[in-house]
């Protein structure tokens, strides 16, 4: 049952690769079948659970509840949408979104869920080093403005230069990754060889030292709470 459970829940998965907008796209009857066969499955598979467990663990597990909820929604979504395609209106399968709830809540995913569970508890650790990252970025955009804003530099495609402030923040976000270095520099590069102090300074701060120091409290939380997982505590 557990193979058969995996089997499904990856076949589930799957249907987003031929459903519209599809990479191979397959006739609409075909994908709703075999939606509606892993929703048969998944609901089998509960009540098998709910038949072997007392009915007031049951209903406490807030796993079966996502199960159920999830299943709940993507019959109701694929019958409107089946629905508005008779009637040929345009809509979107929204309870796409809602599929890999159940690769998490069966109880075979117990692995899964520790991993999940662990990155939830890591996010709010790392939320102080990426609000500093944030505040980084958006001051090293601010000096940008004022020290390129004002120059009516153009780009090579004769677009203006770090005129924009929200633009100015994107492009240094990209600038963090090195995608576009050193393309983002060339116009103040080629107005004064100094402002490259700039760009150096800040490719020194937020991608060698913030990034590493994300990057190390990442994982010594995501480890931290990976061992509170293994050491006993059953999910």
């Amino acid at each position: 049952m557990r193979t058969a459970t995996y089997f499904f829940i990856f076949l589930n998965l799957s249907l987003a690769v031929f459903e519209e907008p599809a990479v191979y796209p397959l006739p609409f009857l075909v994908t709703s079948v075999l939606e509606v066969l892993c929703l048969l499955v998944f609901f089998g598979r509960l009540t098998h659970f709910a038949k072997v467990t007392h009915r007031s663990v049951f209903w406490k597990d807030t796993k079966n509840i996502c199960i159920m909820v999830a299943i709940l929604l993507s019959l109701t979504d694929l019958a409107i949408y089946g629905v508005l395609r008779i009637y040929d209106v345009r809509s979107i399968r929204w309870s796409r979104i809602v599929r890999p709830i159940f690769l998490i809540n069966f109880a075979e995913s117990r692995q899964i869920r520790r991993a999940f569970r662990s990155i939830r508890n890591t996010l709010p650790e790392i939320t102080y080093v990426f609000l500093l990252f944030m505040f980084s970025l958006l001051m090293f955009s601010l000096m940008a403005l004022k020290l390129f804003g004002e120059r009516n530099l153009q780009t090579a495609e004769g677009l203006p230069y770090f005129r924009n402030y929200l633009e100015i923040v994107f492009d240094l976000y990209v600038l963090v990754t090195t995608a576009n270095s050193p393309d983002v520099m060339m116009p103040a590069f080629d107005f004064s060889s100094w402002y490259a102090l700039f760009f150096i300074a800040f490719v020194i701060v937020n991608t060698y030292i913030f990034m590493s120091l994300f990057l190390a409290v990442v994982y010594n939380n995501y480890k931290k709470h990976l061992k509170v997982w293994f050491g006993g505590k059953i999910v």
